[in-house]
C-alpha cells in the first residue's frame, strides 16, 4: 500500500506533517510506504535533523503550495506542481492508493472531482466527523460542510454513504441512521427534512430509526450515523470544537470529553468519490498528522470507495 500525504498542507507545514509522517511510519508495516509529497530540500531538511534516513520514504518533490487564502478551483488549475495538484495525479494513475491532506479543503474537494470524480450515482460527495458517546464508542455524522443546502434526495444518499463507511470503517453492524431534526415526531421539521424522512423511512438501502434531536446527539442508544445539511452539521462541529476549547482552557479532566480532541481521528474521508481522499483540520499537529495518515491506511484497506461503487450500481 503506497499512502501520498500533502506535505506542504496546513498550518504548521512542512513541519507538522513531516513529524506525523514519521510517526506514523512507526506504527505501519514493512510492506506499506508513505509517500511525501511537497518541498523536498525542506523534506529532507526535517528527516535529516530527527535523523531519519530519507529511504524510509518516497519523496516527490512539488515546487509549488496551494494556499488557504488561494481560489480553489484557479489554484488547482494554475499551480499544476503544487503538492494537492501532483497528490491527485499520483491518485488518478494509480500510484498512490490513497492521498491526504490538511490543506485547502476547497482545493482538495475542486481536486477530487476534477481528477477522479464523483462515482456514477451518487449526487453530491460528502465529508463526516466523529461524535464521542459516552460508553467509549463513537457516531458519525455528515454533512459537516461542503455542501451547505441538500435536497431530501441528497439527505437520502448520505444515509447509503454513512452506512457504507460506518459498517465498514468503524466495524459498526448494520448501523442505525437518524434523521437530524427539530422533533422526533415525522411531521416536525423543515420542508427538506419532512420530505427527506418521507424517503428514508421505508428504505431498504440502511437500517432507518427515524428523527434524531440534538440532544440526543451524544447518548448511546441513539442513532450511529446522523445525516443533516452540511450548514447545520457545520453549525453542530464548530460548536462542539468550541465547547472541548472552553473545556480545555478551565482545566478540566474527562475521558468523555477528552474524546473531542480532533487530533484523535486525523482526518475524515471524502464519500462518494472513485479514489480514497482523506481531509484533515488545517491546524493539524503532528499527532493529528499522524492519525490522518493512519485513518487513510484504514480507509484504503476497507476499499471503501469500492464498496460505495457497488452499492451504487
Amino acid at each position: 500500500m503506497r499512502i501520498g500525504i500533502d506535505i506542504m498542507g496546513g498550518d504548521f507545514a512542512p513541519e507538522a506533517t513531516v513529524l506525523g509522517a514519521i510517526l506514523a511510519q512507526k506504527e505501519i508495516s514493512s510492506e506499506d510506504r508513505i509517500v511525501l509529497i511537497g518541498n523536498q530540500d525542506k523534506i529532507l531538511e526535517i528527516l535529516d535533523r530527527e535523523n531519519v534516513n530519507p529511504e524510509s520514504f518516497d519523496i516527490v518533490h512539488a515546487s509549488e503550495v496551494i494556499e488557504m487564502h488561494d481560489h480553489p478551483a484557479k489554484a488547482f488549475s494554475k499551480k499544476p506542481d503544487s503538492s494537492i495538484s501532483k497528490g491527485f495525479a499520483l491518485l488518478a494513475k494509480g500510484e498512490i492508493d490513497g492521498f491526504a491532506s490538511a490543506g485547502s479543503t476547497g482545493a482538495m474537494m475542486v481536486g477530487a472531482m476534477y481528477t477522479v470524480k464523483s462515482i456514477p450515482g451518487v449526487i453530491r460527495p460528502v465529508i463526516t466527523a466523529s461524535v464521542p458517546k459516552p460508553d467509549g464508542n463513537y457516531s458519525i455524522i455528515l454533512d459537516v460542510g461542503i455542501n451547505p443546502d441538500t435536497k431530501p434526495d441528497v439527505l437520502y444518499q448520505y444515509g447509503i454513504l454513512g452506512s457504507i463507511y460506518a459498517e465498514h470503517v468503524h466495524g459498526i453492524k448494520n448501523p442505525k441512521i437518524g434523521l437530524m431534526n427539530i422533533g422526533s415526531e415525522e411531521e416536525k421539521g423543515n420542508l427538506v427534512t419532512k420530505s427527506a424522512h418521507e424517503l428514508m423511512k421505508d428504505s431498504m438501502d440502511f437500517n432507518f430509526i427515524g428523527n434524531v434531536e440534538a440532544n440526543e446527539l451524544f447518548t448511546e442508544d441513539r442513532a450511529d450515523v446522523i445525516v443533516c445539511d452540511g450548514f447545520v452539521g457545520n453549525v453542530i462541529l464548530k460548536e462542539a470544537e468550541a465547547f472541548y476549547t472552553l473545556y480545555r482552557k478551565r482545566g478540566l479532566k474527562d475521558e468523555f470529553f477528552d474524546k473531542f480532541n480532533f487530533e484523535n481521528y486525523g482526518g475524515t474521508p471524502i464519500l462518494g468519490v472513485n479514489k480514497n481522499i482523506v481531509i484533515g483540520h488545517g491546524i493539524s499537529n503532528d499527532v493529528a498528522i499522524k492519525n490522518m495518515i493512519l485513518h487513510t491506511k484504514e480507509v484504503v484497506e476497507a476499499n471503501l470507495s469500492d464498496k460505495i461503487k457497488e452499492a451504487f450500481k
